[in-house]
C-alpha cells in the first residue's frame, strides 16, 4: 500500500467531500419530512437512525477508494464542512458531527491495520455505529431510553449505515473500478 499522497488524490478527495456536501444538505430537509412523518406515529426517535447511513457516506468511500490512512476522516470532516458552508440545518454543530462519524468510519479501516480494505469497509459500518451511538448517548439523552428502546434504535442505526455506508459504497467503488475513471496505482 503506498501512503504516498498524489495530486490526483487530493482532488479526488476534494471532489468526495463536495458531493457528500451537497447530499449532505439535501439531506437535511429530508431528515425534517421523515421526521415529520415518524412524529405522527410516535415514532420520531427513529429518524436519527434511518437517516444516519446517508450522512456517514464520504468517510468510508473516501477511504474504500483512495486507501489511504486518515482519507476516510478527512473525507467526513471535508462533507460536514460543506454541508455547513451550504447553509445546513445544523450549522457549526455539523463539523462536531463529522468529526465522531469520521473516527467511527475510520477506526474499521484502522483495525485491518489499513491492509485488509475490502474487511475495513464492513468493519467501518459496525465501528461508525458504535461510536455515534455512544456519542448519542449522552449527546441526544439516549441514555435516559429504556434498553429495549436502545436496542432497537441500535439496530436500526447499523442497517441504515450498513445499506448506505456499506453496501451503498461498495456498489459505488465497484462501479467507479469499473468505468475505468480512477486509475489504479
Amino acid at each position: 500500500m503506498k501512503q504516498k499522497w498524489t495530486l490526483q488524490n487530493v482532488i479526488l478527495l476534494a471532489l468526495i467531500g463536495i458531493i457528500f456536501s451537497v447530499i449532505y444538505w439535501i439531506m437535511d430537509p429530508v431528515y425534517q419530512i421523515v421526521n415529520s412523518g415518524l412524529a405522527v406515529i410516535g415514532l420520531q426517535a427513529f429518524t436519527n437512525e434511518i437517516t444516519l447511513g446517508v450522512w456517514m457516506m464520504a468517510g468510508p468511500l473516501a477511504s474504500y477508494i483512495l486507501k489511504k490512512v486518515g482519507a476516510g476522516f478527512i473525507g467526513e470532516m471535508l462533507g460536514a464542512a460543506g454541508e455547513m458552508f451550504l447553509g445546513g440545518s445544523y450549522g457549526v454543530g455539523t463539523l462536531l458531527s463529522g468529526f465522531i462519524q469520521g473516527i467511527g468510519s475510520e477506526l474499521g479501516f484502522a483495525l485491518t491495520g489499513y491492509k485488509n480494505w475490502f474487511a475495513g469497509l464492513w468493519l467501518s459500518t459496525l465501528t461508525g455505529t458504535v461510536v455515534t451511538f455512544g456519542w448519542d448517548l449522552f449527546k441526544s439523552g439516549y441514555i435516559h431510553y429504556k434498553l429495549s428502546l436502545l436496542v432497537a434504535l441500535f439496530i436500526v442505526r447499523y442497517l441504515s449505515i450498513f445499506f448506505f455506508s456499506g453496501v451503498l459504497v461498495h456498489l459505488i467503488a465497484k462501479l467507479l473500478d469499473r468505468s475505468k475513471l480512477l486509475s489504479h496505482e
